[in-house]
């Protein structure tokens, strides 16, 4: 029996299927029974690092070439993403008044590099799938470097912690899984290839535990003040996709490549946040980073809905910018 039909892979394809309800239920098991749940936040860096050594599974050095190709494109990318979502967690920390932890939290999200689950996304949206994975792959790697450096200037004044704790812990949980992943697929492609149908599986239980145990150490805060914070994600994330296809179009890419650069701005890592406000800062920061990761595959998918619904015409993926990049 081939391994798309198992029932294992049936589970897993629901579990990708359905990400965000289940997303939001791993929230609400933390609201129900948070000492239990509020248990798991130690094991936040572990989940992560395995959620990205299967992002590292899924990537090979061609995904990479694209940088080569198209340039102008990917640096469009990666400044809309280091750029307008931390500013903007900022201002919509401001406006909302948060302060503190939770306006750490906020700009620990921004600083984050794009959402696994942004490729889906952009898959679903008839965007541009192979910018879409390649602006997710650097980031990837850049950000033991950027998230740091941003943090600290904007939220800096709220951090315990310097630069190299921020850099080390996201080379750990981050860099390295996604690197070993790389070099797994490498060497054993076949059997990568008959492991990748489960891999949703993985990313999804991993975010899942993440979410409850985040929501479970923080349920008194999220009784009293959560909408307040909700409605902070809400428009951060809103913002972040407005943003991002506005400076792809202003920079004159492509419909297919708009819709990618929106959705790489607007979603986010929130499990690498919530990872470093529960192991530098405090599980109050981590907050921000698990509504977000339950928000943002909510407006993912129904931005994905609307786009799927509006083609791509040919005469926008014969836009000048499109042969320049």
């Amino acid at each position: 029996m081939g391994a798309g039909r198992s029932p294992l892979a049936a589970v897993a394809g629901f579990a990708g299927r359905w990400f965000a309800v289940l997303v939001l239920a791993g929230g609400l098991v933390g609201l129900l029974v948070p000492e239990q749940t509020a248990s798991l936040a130690a094991f936040v860096p572990l989940l992560l690092g395995v959620i990205m050594f299967g992002m590292g599974l899924t990537l090979r050095p061609t995904d990479f070439a694209l940088v080569l190709r198209r340039p102008w494109a990917v640096l469009l990318g990666l400044g809309a993403q280091f750029l307008v979502m931390p500013l903007v967690a900022v201002g919509v920390s401001w406006t909302f008044g948060l302060t503190g932890l939770l306006l750490t939290g906020m700009v620990l999200v921004g600083s984050a590099p794009g959402g696994t689950a942004s490729n889906v996304i952009v898959y679903l949206s008839r965007g541009d799938v192979a910018l879409s994975v390649t602006l997710t792959s650097v980031a990837t790697l850049l950000a033991p470097v950027l998230t740091p450096l941003l943090v600290l200037w904007l939220a800096g004044s709220n951090l315990p912690v310097g630069f190299g704790d921020l850099f080390l812990s996201i080379v750990q949980i981050v860099l390295v899984p996604v690197l070993a992943g790389i070099l797994v697929r490498a060497l054993a492609a076949r059997l990568v290839e008959r492991v990748l149908p489960y891999l949703p599986l993985v990313s999804v239980t991993g975010i899942v535990l993440v979410v409850a145990a985040v929501v479970g150490a923080n349920a008194d805060v999220v009784t009293t003040s959560g909408l307040l914070l909700v409605a902070a994600v809400i428009v951060h994330n809103g913002l972040g996709l407005l943003l991002g296809y506005f400076a792809a179009r202003v920079a004159g890419l492509d419909e297919s490549a708009r819709r990618a650069v929106s959705v790489e701005v607007g979603m986010q890592n929130s499990g690498l946040s919530a990872s470093l406000a529960t192991a530098h800062v405090a599980p109050l920061a981590a907050l921000p980073a698990a509504v977000f990761s339950a928000w943002h595959n909510v407006s993912g998918a129904t931005l994905a809905g609307i786009w799927a619904r509006r083609p791509v015409s040919g005469a926008d993926r014969a836009q000048p910018e499109r042969r320049r990049v």
